[in-house]
């Protein structure tokens, strides 16, 4: 933008940020004091310091040899030379803070951009033609669908619309064994229910499976025909009972179909398990010893060498991950995103070294990971933790019939992913402040009845003089709406979709406090169109945010 040019009509929040970052950059050129320094601008924490505020004064002094006063006012200086139409105000702070201040026009325009852009406010094509991976949920068809594979479910998806948002294409992905032992001991223990023989019995398997939903397997099974003595069938049987459930839980909490299912047996099927660990021999990256093959995972900062296969010759588990990840890369992925328990910790160094060790142009660092913690339910102020049906945890089949899709997806995402989280079954239900998801939704529903009652036409919001808002409550709220945008890609970027509803109960809370400071439907039809503008406006940010949630937006409470 061109020093002291008036800017578009509903310039977006972050291109203001961008514009401003420019102007002062260019100032920072003019006063000969810096070449090369680019500004951060941030938040102000206290509103009468303005909208945005730089610390560059005190970066700069100390190569400048000057006090940080004295550069901040030098810039100042040249910034005053060189308005900027957005900027009303730029002051000095402290021991070199500069402060900026956007005239009303400035601040109030994203009320014009979420009115017009609807449900694109706040999207962006920033990273259009980055094709990203999010593999979640990938839980094995042993069970139903347990509270930390809900969290994964909330989390992953929220991540992919997030993802969607910045112009990502976005792949869901699920991984699950259809194998091994986990499924040998599955079928086993629908075999034996199926025979009526009871767990504790001295036929029952040490690791088997006791839920009531092995027995209710295998009635079905026995009930369409089936050979108790086949143990494949059975097999095959219950691994596609579970599966399915698993899918009617997902679409159940509102998860959008993935885009493949990928089994575990076809690595081996394919040779692709093989072909790695002949791509691992020829890179010169293992050794033998004791009858076992081991990779050097020592070269790519592993504390300790890992076994790949077994004297007894079978693969150890990170050997078919490995694999998995290099199809990943081959099928165009670039940047892969795993969503796992934090009990995955420690295979995060062993399978980027086997990635790296395979000198196929896998950069460090691949892939990513989104760590979780698991969940602890309480009710009643004590822990639950048996579910009868499951056997040993909470489902969440159970969660969802105890406290509905909104209040489990709001909840599970609405912590920074690795940090413990109790859900309190209590705080889900109650239609109290407390409930972060009730606060959300029902400040939507209260602006829809404040729309309803206004009875302004989308023609007078569009075209509202918004200059008639002048309260520092109306300020707060629409300061907090136009950092919707940075927001997103900030959630995007770091994987941290933990910050949008932390993001959307601030946005609520600073509607309900602008709601208690103005009347809203006023007689003044100018200035009831402006209050009703900055009121649809916050209720198109709140319905977009929490759409991305997978969390609805109810118009009525």
């Amino acid at each position: 933008m061109q020093d002291g040019a008036a800017p578009p009509l509903g310039i977006i929040a972050a291109m203001q940020k961008e514009q401003l970052i420019e102007w002062l950059t260019s100032a920072i050129r003019k006063a000969n004091l810096s070449d090369t320094a680019v500004p951060a601008l941030e938040r102000p924490k206290q509103a009468e310091h303005g909208d945005w505020a730089t610390n560059i004064a005190l970066q700069l002094a100390k190569p400048l040899g000057k006090n940080p006063r004295e550069v901040a006012t030098l810039l100042k200086a040249t910034l005053d030379a060189q308005p900027n139409a957005m900027v009303s105000e730029v002051s000095i702070a402290g021991p070199g803070f500069i402060n900026i201040r956007l005239n009303p026009a400035a601040k109030f325009s994203v009320v014009a951009d979420a009115l017009r852009l609807g449900e694109k406010f706040g999207t962006s094509a920033a990273r259009k033609g980055e094709k990203v991976m999010v593999e979640f949920v990938s839980a094995n068809p042993t069970g139903p669908l347990h509270t930390g594979h809900a969290r994964q479910a909330a989390l992953g998806d929220t991540l992919c619309n997030l993802l969607e948002t910045q112009g990502c294409t976005v792949h869901r992905e699920f991984y699950y064994n259809d194998a091994g032992n986990q499924i040998d001991n599955l079928a086993r223990s629908v075999q034996l229910r199926a025979m009526g023989v009871e767990p504790g019995s001295a036929l029952w398997p040490e690791d088997g499976y006791r839920g009531d939903y092995i027995v209710e397997i295998g009635k079905a099974y026995l009930e369409r025909g089936g050979d108790v003595n086949d143990l494949n069938a059975i097999r095959s049987y219950a691994v596609n009972v579970l599966r399915n459930e698993q899918d009617r839980d997902l679409t159940a909490f509102g998860v959008k179909k993935f885009d493949c299912y990928y089994l575990e047996s076809s690595l081996y099927t394919d040779g692709r398990v093989d072909k790695t660990v002949a791509g691992l021999k020829a890179s010169g990256h293992t050794f033998e010893q004791d009858g076992a093959l081991w990779l050097k995972t020592t070269d790519f900062g592993d504390d300790k060498d890992r076994v790949m296969k077994k004297a007894t010759g079978g693969y150890t588990y990170f050997v078919p991950d490995v694999a998995y990840h290099v199809t990943k890369w081959e099928r165009g992925f670039t940047q892969v995103v795993n969503i796992q328990g934090t009990d995955h910790h420690g295979t995060i160094t062993r399978v980027r070294a086997g990635l790296q060790a395979m000198d196929a142009g896998i950069p460090k660092g691949y892939p990513d990971y989104l760590l979780h913690s698991m969940v602890r339910v309480m009710r009643g102020g004590e822990e639950v933790k048996i579910s009868k049906r499951a056997g040993s945890y909470i489902t969440l089949g159970e969660l969802i019939e105890w406290v509905g899709k909104d209040a489990v997806r709001f909840f599970l995402v609405s912590r920074k992913a690795d940090s413990e989280f109790t859900f309190d079954i209590d705080l889900a239900l109650s239609q109290s402040e407390e409930n972060p998801v009730y606060y959300v939704q029902y400040a939507h529903a209260r602006i829809c009845s404040v729309l309803r009652e206004a009875a302004v036409s989308d023609e007078a919001l569009r075209a509202a003089d918004l200059g008639l808002l002048t309260h520092e409550k109306a300020e707060a709220l629409a300061t907090k709406l136009a950092d919707y945008p940075a927001l997103l890609a900030t959630a995007a970027r770091d994987l941290a979709p933990h910050l949008l509803p932390y993001y959307l109960r601030e946005v609520a809370a600073a509607f309900h406090g602008y709601y208690a400071a103005e009347r809203i439907r006023v007689d003044d039809p100018a200035l009831r169109a402006a209050r009703t503008a900055l009121a649809a406006a916050t209720a198109r940010v709140l319905k977009n945010g929490l759409q991305l949630l997978g969390v609805a937006a109810p118009e009525k409470m």
